[in-house]
C-alpha cells in the first residue's frame, strides 16, 4: 500500500488461511509471485510480490491473531476518510462489524465490516 491512497479505491488484499505457508507456496508456483516474509510475532504471514517490479500485490496470512475469526477468503481493503465514521454508517445501514477498529501500525486505522448482503471487505484509513 502507498500512502498516497484515494477514498474509494481497493487498495490491497489478503488471503486468509489456516496455512499460510501451503498456500504462499501454490500462489507463487501458480501465479509466479515472490514472496516477503513479515514478522507477525511468533509466525510469519506473507507479502506476495510481483517478480517484474519488485512490488507487494497482496498478502497470505494465517488465521491467527486479528485474523483467527476470518474464514478463508481473499479480503479486499478499501480506502475510507475515517473508519470510525464508516463503522457507524455500516451498523445503521444494516451491516455488521466483524473486526473492530484497530490500529495497524504505520498503516493507519482499519476494521472488516458485513454488508447487509453478506460480503466482507477491510476498510482502512491511511495515517
Amino acid at each position: 500500500m502507498s500512502s498516497q491512497e484515494e477514498v474509494g479505491q481497493i487498495t490491497w488484499m489478503d488471503l486468509t488461511v489456516p496455512d499460510a505457508q501451503v498456500i504462499r507456496d501454490f500462489y507463487r508456483d501458480v501465479v509466479g509471485w515472490n514472496c516477503q516474509p513479515v514478522d507477525m510475532g511468533d509466525y510469519e504471514d506473507f507479502n506476495m510480490v510481483s517478480p517484474q517490479t519488485g512490488k507487494p500485490a497482496a498478502g497470505i496470512c494465517h488465521a491467527r491473531g486479528v485474523n483467527a475469526e476470518l474464514p478463508a477468503q481473499w479480503l479486499i481493503y478499501i480506502t475510507v476518510d475515517s473508519v470510525e465514521k464508516s463503522v457507524e454508517r455500516t451498523v445503521a445501514l444494516g451491516g455488521k462489524v466483524l473486526v473492530p477498529p484497530k490500529s495497524m501500525g504505520n498503516y493507519g486505522m482499519y476494521c472488516v465490516v458485513q454488508d447487509p448482503a453478506g460480503a466482507v471487505a477491510a476498510l482502512i484509513e491511511q495515517p
